[in-house]
């Protein structure tokens, strides 16, 4: 049974389906671009998914020929509302900081498993949100850029963060300062892709690979999220002590008892998300 889920706009389209939530940018005539209705409903999605029992993963995706091409252009070249209070410097990196960790970092640290399943491109901000996903899958003709030194900026959306950790810093560089595209293929070689699949038959493949995610041990699957994330930030000693708790607390739960039974049953497991 497929559930739609109303997002407040058609900009955001959202639908619950055999555990797996598909959220899709739906701005195709615009290569999916974030708007003032798009990117505020995408937040407030987020946190509604998220408590929803009969969710154990997200798939992220855009409409038409993209994934999303970041923010609007032709938007930002409006000009200001003049009877709007002239905003400081300071209080609009503010702004831009709480929209950053309501979007970026809340997916990041989303506590189910995310795809970002891209059928074109994703660029600049765009390609921010995909890299603040867990896992990356792609459409043979997709590419990243990361796009920000053409219109002279110097990125946002944790787009630095995110190319560091997963390239390291001389390729992250390199894909920030010249903003070359990069193809489907080589972002897998490189890591920032971790299934290419035909452009034909993208969109059920993508499907299916967010389905094993979400019908696996979601508990497991979340503390498993934590351990990577965390890790990543502390020393050993401090993940073999969350490692630790984790596994412990895991030991306890209905799915590892149904794991192991399964096992000497020589049987498929069947997870019950507790």
């Amino acid at each position: 049974m497929t559930v739609t889920i109303n997002t407040g706009t058609p900009e955001l389209l959202c639908e619950v389906r055999d555990r797996v939530a598909t959220v899709t940018l739906n701005r195709p005539e615009k290569k999916n671009s974030l708007s003032d209705e798009l990117t505020p409903a995408l937040r407030e999605i987020l946190l509604v998914l998220e408590t929803r029992q009969d969710v154990g993963a997200l798939l992220l995706t855009g409409a038409g020929d993209a994934f999303c091409s970041g923010g609007d252009v032709s938007g930002m070249a409006s000009p200001a509302d003049s009877s709007a209070p002239k905003k400081t410097v300071d209080e609009k990196v503010a702004e831009l900081i709480r929209k950053q960790e309501s979007l970026t970092l809340r997916l990041y640290e989303w506590s189910k498993p995310t795809v970002a399943a891209l059928p074109g491109a994703a660029a600049g901000a765009g390609l921010s949100i995909a890299l603040a996903c867990d896992l990356r899958v792609a459409a043979s003709s997709a590419f990243v850029v990361t796009a920000f030194r053409n219109i002279g900026l110097s990125g946002d959306y944790g787009s630095s963060w995110f190319l560091n950790r997963l390239l390291g810093q001389a390729k992250a560089k390199e894909l920030m300062y010249l903003s070359e595209r990069v193809g489907a293929k080589e972002c897998a070689r490189l890591g920032l892709i971790n299934e290419v699949f035909a452009q034909e038959s993208f969109r059920d493949q993508a499907y299916a690979y967010a389905h094993r995610l979400a019908n696996g041990p979601t508990v497991a699957l979340s503390r498993m999220k934590r351990n990577i994330n965390r890790g990543a930030l502390q020393g050993l000693r401090e993940s073999l002590a969350m490692e630790a708790e984790h596994v412990v607390m895991s030991f306890e739960t209905e799915d590892a008892k149904e794991a192991v039974r399964a096992f000497t049953e020589k049987r498929q497991p069947h997870f019950l998300a507790r």
